[in-house]
């Protein structure tokens, strides 16, 4: 996948598991959690939503690094297998 179809991707995943969240208004720099208000739970599920449409391995300890957008779609490119 490319840095293009990861981060839909990863917008898909947000909304999902946050229906209110409007795309447009996702700052990619910004952390997630705090800026759409989830909780430890909710972020777990879109990191489970994330691997399902990629089949990306993310380990917990990995968790953190998925913490921005653009931090996510980053961690991704380099996670895919070659």
């Amino acid at each position: 996948m490319n840095e293009h179809e990861l981060r839909d991707v990863v917008i898909a995943a947000l909304t999902e598991i946050a229906p209110d969240v409007d795309p447009a208004a996702i700052d990619p720099a910004t952390d997630l959690v705090e800026q759409l208000d989830i909780d430890s739970m909710d972020y777990l599920n879109i990191i489970v939503a994330i691997h399902e449409q990629t089949g990306i391995e993310i380990p917990e300890r990995d968790y953190g690094k998925l913490s921005t957008l653009d931090d996510a779609v980053v961690y991704l490119l380099h996670a895919q297998p070659t």
